[in-house]
C-alpha cells in the first residue's frame, strides 16, 4: 500500500459555507420552547429530537449520540452545565457541540459555562438569526473537527502500514544479518605456525566491513579487510559480491589467484590484486560506491608477509617486547580512479610478533571531545592487551575502543589478528 495514496484520501477542509443537516437534541422543560426552537432548525434542514429533562436527554444521547446539543441551562434536577458535563464523558469518540440557553445575561456566568464544558451561548428570547448563526458556528467546528478526525484516522492508516513494512524491513534485516556473518566461514583458525581470528560487528543489522582469510597452500594464507563505502543495505550487498572475489583458491573463483604457463594456479601479488578489484568496480560493477582494503599474503614457513593498503587504516606489527609501529604505504581507495596504482609493502615477522588489520571503526571512533581514537591509541590498546590471544584479545580491544568512545562505535568494526608462534619444526 502506498502511503502516498492514503494521505490524497484526505478530503478537502470547508467545501461550503451552509451547515449541513445535522441530529440536534433540544433540551428544555418547557415544551413551548423546545416547538419554537424545533421549528425554526427543521426549517434550515435538520434534524430534532428533544429531551424534557437532562436525564431523558442523557439516555437518547446514549443511544445515538447527537451533532449539536441545545440545552437549558436551569431545569429541574440535573443542570445544564451538568447535562453538558456528562455528555461530554458518555460521547468521547466524537465531538459534541453544546449551546447553553440561559437568561442570564452576567460575564461571570458565561465565564462558568465556558469553563464546564459549553462551547455558547444564546440569551433569551432568541430569534431566529441569532439561532442559526450559533449553528452555523458549530456547524464549522463539527466539520473541522470531523475532518480532522478523518485526517487523523488515515494518518493513522498510514502509519500503521509503515509500522507493518519497517517490521518486515526489521525481520528482512536480521536474516541479512545472519547471512552476513556467514560469509566468516570461519572466525578462528589455528595453524601450526600462528593463528588466525577475525571480528566482524556490523554499526546497524548490516554493514560495509569485510573480513576473511583462505588458503593458498600448505604454507601460505591470504588475509583481507574491506570496508565498503557508506553503510546499510547497498554496502552489505557489495561486501556480499566482494566476499565471492575471495572464494576459494582456483583462478576463476577468486581474484587473488592466476593460473601460471606451467598449469600451476598461484596467488597475484597484493597491487595486483588492488588493481584488478579497481577495473571490475569500475568497469562491471560500474557503481558509485568505493572500498579500502589491506590484503596480505603470509608465507607462514617464513614469516614473511607481503601486503598492499589501498586507503585503509594502517596495519599495525606488534613487536615480543610489546612495541608497535604502523606498516603499509597508504594508498588510494579501490574504485575512485581508472588505472590507479598500488604498492606491495614486505614485512618480515619473528617469533611471538603479532599483526593487527582494523578498520576505521576503530581508529576514527571519536569520544566526546571528537579526538579520534587514532594509530597512538590503537597502540596503547594493543601494548595493554599484550598477554591475551585471539578472540580474548579481540574482545578486550574492542572494550578499549568502547571506553574512549563511551559508547558503541557508531561505524562498523572490524579486525583480523595474526599471531606468529615461527616456522613449525620440518
Amino acid at each position: 500500500m502506498q502511503v502516498a495514496s492514503k494521505i490524497s484520501e484526505i478530503p478537502a477542509m470547508a467545501r461550503s459555507s451552509q451547515p449541513q443537516g445535522r441530529r440536534i437534541l433540544v433540551v428544555d422543560d418547557s415544551r413551548v420552547q423546545r416547538r419554537i426552537l424545533e421549528s425554526q432548525l427543521v426549517r434550515s434542514g435538520h434534524h430534532v429530537i428533544q429531551a424534557e429533562t437532562a436525564e431523558q436527554a442523557l439516555r437518547l444521547a446514549e443511544s445515538e449520540p447527537p451533532d449539536l446539543v441545545i440545552s437549558d441551562w436551569m431545569m429541574d434536577g440535573m443542570s445544564g452545565i451538568e447535562l453538558c458535563q456528562a455528555i461530554r464523558r458518555l460521547v468521547s469518540d466524537r465531538y459534541v457541540y453544546f449551546i447553553l440557553l440561559t437568561s442570564k445575561a452576567e460575564k461571570e456566568e458565561i465565564v462558568l459555562g465556558l469553563e464546564k464544558g459549553a462551547d455558547d451561548f444564546l440569551i433569551k428570547p432568541i430569534t431566529g438569526d441569532e439561532l442559526r448563526a450559533r449553528i452555523l458556528a458549530g456547524d464549522r467546528i463539527l466539520r473541522m473537527e470531523r475532518e480532522l478526525t478523518e485526517k487523523n484516522r488515515l494518518v493513522s492508516r498510514a502509519f500503521d502500514e509503515l509500522r507493518r513494512m519497517h517490521d518486515m524491513i526489521n525481520r528482512d534485516l536480521a536474516e541479512a544479518r545472519k547471512l552476513q556473518q556467514s560469509l566468516l566461514r570461519e572466525t578462528h583458525r589455528d595453524f601450526d605456525a600462528g593463528e588466525v581470528t577475525l571480528m566482524l560487528r556490523p554499526a546497524g543489522h548490516v554493514g560495509g566491513d569485510l573480513v576473511g582469510f583462505f588458503t593458498i597452500d600448505r604454507d601460505r594464507v591470504g588475509l583481507f579487510s574491506i570496508d565498503v563505502s557508506g553503510h546499510g543495505i547497498t554496502s552489505a550487498l557489495m561486501t556480499a559480491r566482494l566476499a565471492g572475489f575471495f572464494h576459494g583458491v582456483a583462478s576463476d573463483g577468486n581474484v587473488a589467484m592466476t593460473r601460471m604457463p606451467d598449469g600451476t594456479i598461484q596467488p597475484r601479488p597484493p597491487a595486483e590484486v588492488a588493481a584488478r578489484l579497481n577495473a571490475i568496480l569500475l568497469e562491471e560493477i560500474r557503481t558509485d560506491i568505493y572500498f579500502t582494503m589491506v590484503y596480505a599474503i603470509v608465507d607462514l614457513s617464513r614469516g614473511r608477509v607481503r601486503l598492499v593498503q589501498a586507503g585503509h587504516p594502517h596495519p599495525m606489527i606488534q613487536r615480543p617486547d610489546g612495541s608497535v609501529r604502523p606498516i603499509g604505504a597508504g594508498g588510494l581507495p579501490i574504485g575512485l580512479i581508472p588505472d590507479g596504482a598500488w604498492q606491495d609493502v614486505e614485512l618480515q615477522m619473528q617469533p611471538d610478533d603479532r599483526l593487527l588489520i582494523v578498520s576505521d571503526g576503530i581508529t576514527e571512533a571519536e569520544n566526546r571531545s571528537h579526538v579520534q581514537l587514532s594509530d597512538d591509541g590503537l597502540a596503547a590498546l594493543m601494548r595493554d592487551t599484550r598477554g591475551l590471544k585471539g578472540q580474548a584479545m579481540l574482545d578486550a580491544l574492542m572494550r578499549g575502543v568502547v571506553r574512549h568512545a563511551g559508547a558503541e562505535p557508531a561505524d562498523d568494526v572490524s579486525a583480523i589478528l595474526f599471531d606468529y608462534r615461527g616456522p613449525s619444526p620440518s
